[in-house]
């Protein structure tokens, strides 16, 4: 079966010229002097999706993510490159975007199905269920510019999805929803997954890819940084954050204060990838990782799980106690080390996170080559379901010196289901009252 959505080798470049007048020189003058520099937007950008498939695409502000979704759904033309779709396209590109401010909801839904090749009767027999999933009520028979963002994109959103869609494109437009209907967007999305809709999806919600895609792609200036498993791509993306955090600090401190008010020059802090080599250390097993990052000035060279008898263990009883044991090694001297575990279920929701300065438990001030072990023991009060550790070292204003996401995977099993991801042990008990000579009607 053909792909529903194929981009190959994409770009995209901007012509940025320094004063409007500059453009027109550049048509006037007969040398054909170029006034501009070109600005590539998108460069070499591939992918496909398969029919009922999600594909998130994740990445910072400006890396040519929204650029990519006009190109797919046709509103604006590639520099070079080939997009190849597959079926009826529905786009929520922007909040509001191909709402006319004047019109009624009521008005607007039936513009927009119209324009999507709709009759009016398929959009009538639609209707009951737009105007229910979007609960604007009386609004929807308002226009639109007197809507709250909120309802702007409850109605959009929901007019998008009940168009009978066979590709929908959505942009980072769920952030601005509450959490109620965000929660009522992705059971929408299991739903149109499960009836064979391809989904694309931009968004800065990571755990939203890691709960909803099948694949993910991050995108950084313009070009494809990963591409593949989502929590495989969302740990890069993670990388790649706390990589920019520390430039963005080291260029504001480039220039410290030095004795007799001279100004001296800071090293940067560079995170790098080359292969972990710790010296004159034996590691049981090797550490498994998607993906790791930091300045290495300390590296984790061992983690474990241990259950109640301190053996080490992938399965734990709900409620048994456990610990997690992480050893670290400094390549510097640290004067004041932290080291940190979170624990995520399957889908990368944060359950638990602690770290040494929070406990009060530092090591304190450690030497180059120096190992420390840092033990953190506590009662696994998890319902059954699969759990993933992520471990870090770092300084205290949160400068990453090691970090690992999801080194370790676990399970939790129990002869009693919960709902949610904490096993709170309640303690439960009914009776039965006197009853009453009169019931209320």
């Amino acid at each position: 079966m053909p792909a529903a959505i194929e981009v190959r080798n994409v770009s995209k470049m901007y012509r940025v010229y320094p004063a409007p007048l500059a453009r027109l020189k550049e048509i006037l003058l007969v040398n054909r002097r170029r006034f501009h520099e070109e600005f590539w937007a998108l460069d070499g950008v591939s992918f496909a999706m398969e029919r009922g498939g999600v594909f998130g695409i994740i990445g910072p502000n400006g890396s040519g993510k929204s650029t990519l979704l006009e190109i797919v759904t046709g509103t604006l033309e590639p520099t070079s490159g080939q997009v190849i779709t597959r079926g009826r396209i529905a786009a929520l590109l922007s909040l509001g975007a191909g709402f006319n401010p004047e019109f009624t909801g009521r008005e607007n839904v039936f513009l927009g199905g119209e324009i999507l090749g709709l009759s009016r009767a398929e959009i009538a027999r639609s209707f009951p269920d737009i105007e229910r999933f979007a609960e604007i009520g009386e609004f929807m028979d308002r226009p639109v510019k007197t809507y709250s963002t909120g309802m702007y994109l409850r109605l959009a959103f929901s007019a998008a999805i009940h168009v009978d869609p066979e590709i929908l494109v959505v942009d980072e437009v769920l952030a601005v929803g509450d959490a109620i209907f965000v929660n009522r967007c992705v059971q929408k999305f299991e739903e149109m997954r499960r009836r064979g809709v391809t989904i694309l999806l931009v968004t800065h919600d990571v755990h939203m890819v890691k709960l909803l895609c099948d694949r993910a792609m991050l995108l950084y200036q313009g070009r494809t940084l990963a591409q593949g498993d989502p929590s495989d791509v969302v740990n890069r993306y993670n990388g790649l954050v706390l990589e920019r955090q520390r430039a963005f600090a080291e260029a504001t401190l480039q220039f410290v204060p030095a004795a007799g008010g001279e100004r001296s020059r800071t090293a940067p802090l560079v995170a790098t990838q080359e292969p972990l080599v710790v010296p004159a250390l034996s590691v049981a097993e090797p550490l498994e990782y998607s993906f790791r990052h930091g300045d290495r000035q300390a590296v984790v060279v061992r983690v474990e799980l241990l259950n109640e008898a301190g053996e080490p263990a992938r399965a734990f009883r709900s409620g048994e106690p456990m610990q997690a044991r992480v050893r670290v090694q400094f390549r510097e001297a640290h004067p004041h080390p932290v080291v940190g575990i979170m624990i995520r279920t399957r889908i990368g929701m944060e359950v638990y996170g602690t770290n040494t300065e929070l406990e009060g438990a530092g090591p304190g001030p450690v030497e180059r080559g120096e190992l420390i072990e840092v033990t953190f023991a506590f009662a696994c009060r998890l319902t059954p379901q699969e759990y993933t550790l992520t471990v870090a070292t770092q300084a205290p204003d949160g400068t990453s010196h090691d970090w690992l996401d999801d080194v370790l995977a676990f399970h939790v099993v129990d002869a009693c289901r919960a709902a949610g991801v904490a096993n709170l042990a309640a303690r439960v008990s009914s009776r039965k009252l006197p009853a009453r000579s009169a019931i209320p009607a």
